[in-house]
């Protein structure tokens, strides 16, 4: 299995997730990265190949243009009204305020694109976004046109939490969401998207939940109790064109493997009645029970476990990492799942 990867996302390097106080230390770093890339060079897991360029065009099939523009300008705009260091949203267009106009205040617009206060803007936020992008569009590339069985983009930052006008929970991009858009808008009738990290993949459900051509299964903390609190509930299973084309599976805290695989195997049988021609798979690791941001109780067994499970839908497939921040793990517990796909897709044709 190939895996993507460009040096360029680790200029991103966020002091703080924290406004004002500066108190909590960043998680999304450049260490994340270089640890699931030790791992992969250390395992043979395959060759490490860079992005390719694709068009702009890719991320305005899923992302509002407004927004775009907002991320692409934000740092000249932010040092020209007089600011320096890291931004975060101070104050946000929720129940009762208007949502329809756009500050022209860049601290106003900031909150108006923002749903949380923990995803700092700096001065490489937007080229290292548009660089995990391209290493979700490539690594859909090499499944769709080369015909490979799987591919990997190493893409550092999560991107599950960004919807179309949107960014949170330390997403800016919805890789996932552009790679599986990229595919359907290359030839995939039919795309499905498993998301199966620790906190549920909110802007990739708000981005397709009213469409049928792209299936979205979310396993996940409950959001009752875990961020991002106001999405990932059962009853959310699409509208209009895409009723019945979204599906959760909130599970409580402390929920280990014997827990977790049933609802695993409910999402795998829903792949079966959908038959997509693709899967993209949203590589949360912080499912670890030495997660400090999350509530699973992973071993590294359980790791090999999913990897395992997905190897026997023979789907071709997109894996993209989204979050996980414990790094002494990180690397491991996501080749895990890399080698165990390879190693049942091996036995499957043997």
């Amino acid at each position: 299995m190939q895996t993507v990867f460009s040096p360029l996302r680790l200029q991103h390097v966020p002091a703080s997730d924290a406004p004002a106080t500066r108190q909590a230390v960043a998680v999304d770093i450049p260490g994340r990265a270089e640890s699931v890339l030790q791992a992969v060079r250390e395992r043979g897991l395959g060759s490490v190949v860079p992005p390719a360029d694709f068009s702009p065009r890719a991320l305005r099939r899923v992302h509002d243009q407004g927004y775009l523009l907002f991320l692409e300008t934000f740092w000249e705009r932010w040092i020209e009204a007089g600011r320096d260091g890291e931004a975060f949203a101070t104050t946000w267009p929720i129940r009762s305020l208007r949502e329809d106009t756009l500050p022209d205040n860049i601290e106003g617009l900031l909150g108006r694109y923002s749903m949380d206060a923990r995803t700092p803007m700096g001065p490489q936020v937007f080229e290292a976004a548009s660089v995990s992008a391209a290493t979700a569009l490539t690594a859909a590339q090499m499944v769709l046109e080369r015909s490979e069985p799987a591919a990997f983009g190493l893409c550092q930052a999560p991107g599950h939490h960004a919807g179309e006008d949107f960014l949170g929970g330390q997403c800016y991009l919805n890789n996932a969401a552009i790679a599986a858009q990229w595919m359907r808008d290359y030839g995939a009738a039919r795309v499905a998207i498993l998301d199966v990290g620790y906190h549920h993949g909110n802007g990739t459900q708000s981005i397709f939940y009213d469409r049928s051509d792209v299936l979205y299964l979310s396993l996940h903390a409950d959001p009752r109790q875990a961020y991002p609190y106001f999405l990932g509930h059962s009853d959310e299973t699409g509208e209009h064109a895409g009723t019945g084309f979204t599906r959760n599976w909130p599970l409580p805290a402390g929920t280990d493997w014997s827990n977790y695989a049933p609802a695993l195997e409910e999402a795998c049988r829903w792949l079966l009645v959908y038959r997509p021609e693709y899967l993209v798979i949203s590589l949360g690791l912080d499912t670890s029970v030495n997660e400090a941001t999350g509530g699973f109780r992973f071993t590294d067994d359980d790791f090999k476990r999913l990897g395992a499970r997905i190897g026997r839908l023979e789907l071709p497939t997109v894996f993209l990492l989204e979050d996980g921040q414990t790094i002494g793990g990180l690397g491991r517990n996501c080749v895990n799942v890399l080698h165990a796909y390879e190693e049942a897709r091996r036995a499957l044709a043997a």
